[in-house]
């Protein structure tokens, strides 16, 4: 993708314009990123406060018991969203669904271990171990480019 900016002394608002020859879901989820004035914030519940929740805090955000949780750098939270509905909320180039429970947050994984046969093993960097279900593999390998 080529990116040009041009200076107009004259130009009062800035105006983008995106040239391409057809729409695609990089160019869809370019516009959505650029149109989207508010930022993603997330309201995170622990004992009975509520505490906002910055995307690039979460490591992990997983269902268990019922609830959706959020494990963050200082602790873990009870989000009020579903999986899907923070699916859709979430930076599509950070953070990616390895099962049906559970999105990581690509930004803080220290490795995966794909010597696992059918499924891959993630290690974050806070040390947690989780796994890739199978339904999932193909989908993180084209994340990952392999």
């Amino acid at each position: 993708m080529q990116v040009e900016i041009k200076i107009d002394h004259n130009c009062k608002i800035p105006k983008i314009i995106v040239l391409t020859d057809k729409i695609t879901d990089e160019i869809t989820e370019l516009v959505k990123r650029i149109s989207d004035e508010s930022p993603q914030i997330f309201a995170g519940f622990r004992d009975s406060t509520l505490e906002i929740l910055e995307p690039e805090e979460i490591q992990r955000v997983y269902a268990e018991s019922g609830k959706v949780l959020a494990m963050t750098d200082k602790g873990e939270y009870t989000l009020r969203l579903r999986l899907y509905e923070l699916e859709d909320r979430l930076d599509k180039n950070s953070f990616v669904r390895i099962s049906n429970a559970e999105i990581i947050n690509l930004k803080k994984v220290k490795g995966f271990d794909l010597s696992f046969t059918g499924t891959i093993c993630v290690s974050m960097l806070d040390g947690t171990v989780t796994y890739v279900s199978r339904r999932y593999v193909s989908k993180i390998k084209q994340v990952l480019g392999i």
